[in-house]
């Protein structure tokens, strides 16, 4: 049987439709501006966010380091969640390749940051300060959907103090679903976002940045620097071009198969957390994080396993996939539950 693959939604392959797509693409040098097909992914982007331009990248990593080099100059400072991709788990690249000053705050449980707090660190005008340039946040974040209200008061916020704001939106989609309302108005009035394409939208790489027309120009300049401009990119845009034509709305199944999934490890008696989007964390005891791997990994299901389980849902991985994982989950713990007995 095939393995189902629950450690992302960054794991999904390229169906035939989309390989087709990308066989058939037309392409151009993208250093020099002329690959239609990466001209046109920017441009459906951009128009979908209301935002001046777009700019495509390898990664969603290169894509945020390149969006707060570009807002952020040498030894100024990012206001950003503790819990935020681009603090933890981008390799610290705001601070080693952008010089760029992190001052993390702690999420709270629904992702988002405690305005006040984001207030009171925002540095005065004081020469022993690093200068507060940028608020970022992330949607969603951890699974978690912000909703637009607090993100307008979040940008409001940031224009009353003179801040400018970036979103990771490496899931923003999931949130647009979720929230039933359009990238364009969720994301009104940031400055850049950063949209991955090679998660829930299943193309094989590739991010778009975008934004404000002076900072795409910036961001542009900072990629080439950092080694993200390629050629006949327009094989990968394509990819980038059917998804959003065809895995944006479907999105919500990934939802109901983790909502499925999640009822199903509660149901086997698993501590699960609420569920919004295509993220599914249960807590795992301890003593079985070892032998539930094993299981897990002898019974063709693939999970990172910890005390703290997280497990994504995505276009790979069906309904029945879903209640095939449940069973072999369910069969682990019966197993254990019955050892322990005696």
């Amino acid at each position: 049987m095939n393995p189902i693959d629950l450690r992302s939604d960054t794991v999904t392959k390229p169906g035939a439709a989309m390989r087709e797509a990308m066989a058939r693409a037309e392409v151009g040098d993208d250093v020099f501006g002329d690959d239609p097909t990466v001209n046109r992914l920017q441009e459906i982007l951009a128009g979908r966010f209301g935002v001046d331009a777009g700019l495509f990248f390898p990664s969603g990593t290169q894509s945020n380091l390149a969006a707060l080099m570009a807002h952020c100059q040498r030894g100024e400072e990012v206001i950003v969640g503790q819990d935020a991709h681009t603090y933890h788990y981008e390799a610290g690249g705001m601070a080693v390749l952008g010089s760029i000053q992190p001052q993390p705050l702690a999420n709270r449980p629904d992702g988002t940051l405690d305005l006040a707090e984001v207030e009171a660190a925002i540095k005065p005008d004081d020469a022993h300060f690093a200068i507060t340039r940028l608020l970022a946040l992330e949607n969603t974040i951890g699974g978690k959907v912000l909703a637009r209200g607090y993100m307008a008061d979040a940008i409001a916020l940031a224009r009353r103090r003179s801040l400018s704001t970036h979103l990771d939106g490496a899931r923003i989609f999931n949130a647009s679903v979720k929230l039933g309302m359009p990238v364009k108005e969720l994301c009104a009035g940031f400055d850049t976002v950063s949209v991955c394409l090679s998660k829930g939208l299943g193309t094989p790489a590739g991010t778009v940045l975008v934004g404000r027309k002076d900072l795409i120009a910036r961001a542009r300049r900072i990629r080439k620097m950092l080694g993200g401009t390629m050629r006949q990119v327009g094989i990968l845009a394509a990819a980038g071009i059917y998804a959003l034509e065809h895995n944006v709305d479907r999105l919500a199944e990934d939802h109901a198969n983790a909502e499925r999934l999640a009822k199903g490890l509660a149901a086997i008696g698993l501590a699960v957390e609420p569920v919004q989007t295509n993220m599914v964390f249960a807590a795992i005891p301890r003593s079985s994080v070892a032998g539930l791997e094993a299981h897990l990994a002898a019974s063709g299901v693939k999970a990172l396993v910890g005390p703290r389980l997280r497990l994504v849902t995505h276009l790979d991985v069906d309904r029945a996939g879903v209640d095939r994982a449940v069973s072999v989950f369910g069969a682990f713990f019966a197993k254990a539950k019955a050892h322990a007995a005696g």
